[in-house]
């Protein structure tokens, strides 16, 4: 385990006073972090709404993503028995849990993924969502990995609950509404970058993660930015390739630069569509 990266975690996660700070690339952090950190392939999170109802808010890939909305749509699912028993839940074989969530693990299977770690995001007997780990293979869940993974989902939430305490917010659910309305708007945008720069989901928000990153934007801003029609993400043919590096990236490319190989030349994309040179 890479110790440095798993300090920085930590750091990052208790430091939700900075300016500009954005829940959902917040909480898209833990997600990656887990799969850097842990013996994890993918990783999922959900948060509950104001009416209790569990949400899915971020995802270490799309694949996960549609897992996790597979169970709210299902109702089953080791999220969401872990959220209301407040106890971490694991299945270490999902071929072995027909009774157990009978729809829920033949869809995992399908997705690729053999084994599931769920933990709480909880402060005290306050549980206001689940952390998802899954991977590939079957086999249980090492100690100090699910150790470590409920210490960065305990971690998250107190970061979480200190922000809105700080900044004097109304409610916790108030908060976890402005992130569910931010999520929908950012599958919008994620679709519209697949559609209109031939990406799959996973590549288009990078893209929108990287693009608002490199130009101090929220994410939440600027995917609806994007879906409104008053922002573009623009790309333009890379030139000399670094030769080696088998990505077709140049070193110091930008965001949008990295997927320039997608693109016409020259071309300027927005959520309507148009290219700059049809103007």
């Amino acid at each position: 385990m890479d110790g440095e990266l798993l300090s920085q975690t930590f750091v990052e996660l208790t430091d939700t006073m900075v300016a500009g700070f954005d829940v959902i690339d917040f909480l898209h952090m833990l997600t990656d972090r887990s799969v850097q950190l842990l013996d994890v392939s993918a990783a999922g999170l959900l948060l509950a709404d104001p009416r209790g109802e569990l949400r899915v808010v971020a995802a270490s890939s799309e694949a996960a993503r549609l897992l996790e909305l597979f169970q709210l749509q299902n109702d089953q699912g080791p999220c969401l028995d872990c959220f209301r028993s407040g106890k971490a839940v694991h299945a270490a074989d999902l071929n072995d849990t027909a009774a157990r969530w009978p729809r829920f693990g033949p869809a995992a299977l399908r997705a690729g993924f053999a084994a599931v770690q769920a933990l709480p995001m909880r402060l005290r007997e306050h549980v206001v969502g689940a952390l998802n780990l899954f991977r590939a293979g079957p086999g249980a869940f090492l100690p100090e990995d699910i150790r470590i993974g409920q210490a960065m989902a305990d971690v998250a939430t107190i970061g979480l609950l200190h922000e809105r305490s700080m900044r004097r917010s109304d409610s916790l659910n108030e908060q976890l509404q402005t992130a569910l309305n931010s999520r929908v708007v950012i599958e919008q945008a994620k679709g519209k970058l697949a559609e209109r720069l031939g990406l799959d989901m996973d590549q288009a928000f990078k893209l929108l993660r990287d693009s608002a990153r490199a130009r101090n934007l929220l994410l939440s801003e600027l995917a609806q930015a994007f879906v409104d029609g008053t922002d573009t993400l623009t790309a333009s043919r890379v030139g000399q390739r670094q030769p080696g590096n088998g990505n077709g990236r140049e070193v110091g490319d930008s965001p949008e630069q990295q997927y320039a190989a997608y693109l016409p030349s020259d071309s300027v994309v927005s959520a309507r569509g148009q290219d700059a040179d049809e103007t």
